[in-house]
């Protein structure tokens, strides 16, 4: 074990470094990676709640504080590695399905997600939690990734202006050769390059670079990049419960608690398989890590952004030797520092007017990116048995073209019941499933 840096007698106690087979230089060295490779979310989560009225600034200072707050319990209850921050097609589903495709006024959406996080935390000790990982069907819960994966980058692409909207075919593409496309298209060669390449923390550099681009070509206004943080108050404890127990908000909350425990439960094992730290094959101190998470997603409804939930890009601190919650609390300390760097953020994450509509080529591309990374599981699908084809590609295909993962699910829980039961196996299906076709189903009826 490498003994290069030693730590004090409290972190050791605290974090027991040794046993972990770990050193203070590696735990720093782990967060600030993690840190590197996640970062982008302070640049994307602003602009992606302002464009459904929240204010971007406020935005920006809660997407720091619960991303620092959730990383911070996870560190101390956990104990684990682990950097946690509100999640990457959570935030596409709160802003374009719920607020704008809805109607539905930000601070109830907000509401939303602070009762599903309190679900979330009361469960701890029903096993619902494990019973809903149990019923959903494999092939959807990949499905459901990748779906979400298809809207992100469906919108990274209408941010670049690549993709725009035609007469006749929805949508098609736009003009290559104006200047915010061709900043966009430098971006996303330049990121996927650095992702070719195994670059840590490629989309931050590639969001870097390509505002260095922006700012030589004049399409990005230089704003300065240290400064005081912007107040939070336009989002501070503005969500509203009482109006997200309206009757047609039930189904959100039960999406914005599902995606948080998928999400999180598939992070946790994908990192904790890659740290070594599961046993048995199960992930020691599990349910605290849940519960940073919960409380995580309750704390930043509070204070103003969407569900948080663990970051698989943990996974790159820990390929450097992060064991511990120490990496983690080192993460949490860079996004505390991060809130002084509004006026970078505000530079590279704010609009660009062009004509009637609003691009961002500086960012955009992350989020095409992003949603590549979230294909993978496709290939656990078994895509020659129609029973489970049918059913997760409803469920992927439907995602970008309603944009809502609420439809996606819908249509893939309950194509899956009616193709299972009419194949003669019903009895593969867990009843669960059962239970929420027909309330989606109730809700298409009700919808008229």
């Amino acid at each position: 074990m490498a003994t290069d840096t030693a730590a004090s007698p409290f972190l050791e106690r605290r974090f027991a470094l040794q046993a972990h087979g770990t050193t203070l230089r590696t735990e720093l060295l782990a967060g600030v990676t993690t840190f590197l490779t996640m970062a982008y979310i302070i640049f994307v989560q602003p602009a992606v709640l302002s464009a459904c009225g929240m204010d971007f600034g406020a935005v920006m200072v809660a997407t720091c504080l619960s991303t620092a707050l959730a990383t911070i319990l996870m560190a101390l209850l956990a104990n684990y590695p682990i950097a946690v921050a509100p999640a990457m097609g959570h935030n596409f589903f709160f802003a374009y399905a719920v607020v704008i495709g809805m109607h539905v006024p930000w601070p109830v959406a907000l509401g939303a997600v602070a009762i599903a996080g309190l679900i979330f935390v009361l469960t701890a000790g029903i096993g619902l939690r494990e019973r809903l990982i149990t019923a959903i069907p494999e092939s959807l819960k990949f499905a459901i990734a990748a779906g979400i994966g298809l809207l992100i980058a469906m919108v990274g692409l209408q941010w670049a202006g690549v993709v725009v909207g035609a007469p006749g075919t929805l949508v098609g593409l736009g003009p290559l050769k104006s200047p915010p496309v061709l900043l966009a298209l430098f971006a996303l060669a330049v990121t996927a390059v650095l992702l070719a390449r195994r670059v840590r923390g490629a989309l931050l550099w590639g969001i870097l670079v390509s505002a260095g681009a922006g700012l030589l070509t004049g399409q990005v206004h230089y704003q300065g990049f240290v400064g005081r943080p912007p107040s939070i108050l336009p989002t501070l404890g503005r969500l509203d419960i009482a109006g997200a127990f309206a009757p047609g908000m039930v189904t959100v909350i039960f999406v914005f608690f599902l995606l948080a425990l998928f999400d999180t439960v598939g992070t946790l094992v994908a990192v904790g398989e890659q740290a070594g730290l599961m046993r048995d094959g199960s992930l020691p101190r599990a349910r605290q890590a849940l519960l940073a998470d919960a409380i995580g997603t309750t704390v930043g409804a509070v204070l103003g952004t969407s569900t948080v939930t663990a970051y698989i890009e943990s996974g790159a601190g820990i390929s450097v030797g992060g064991r511990t919650g120490l990496a983690s609390l080192v993460t949490a300390a860079l996004f505390l520092v991060s809130l002084f760097l509004y006026p970078l953020v505000k530079m590279i994450g704010g609009g660009l007017a062009v004509g009637q509509t609003t691009l961002y080529p500086v960012i955009a591309p992350a989020l095409i990116l992003v949603g590549t990374m979230m294909m993978g599981g496709l290939r656990r699908i078994p895509w020659d048995e129609p029973t489970e084809a049918v059913p997760a590609f409803l469920t992927l295909i439907m995602m970008p073209l309603t944009v809502t993962i609420t439809d996606g699910i819908a249509f893939g829980l309950t194509s899956y019941a009616l193709l299972k039961v009419a194949a003669g196996r019903g009895r593969e299906v867990h009843p669960l499933v059962y239970v929420f076709a027909a309330v989606f189903l109730a809700r298409y009826v009700a919808m008229g």
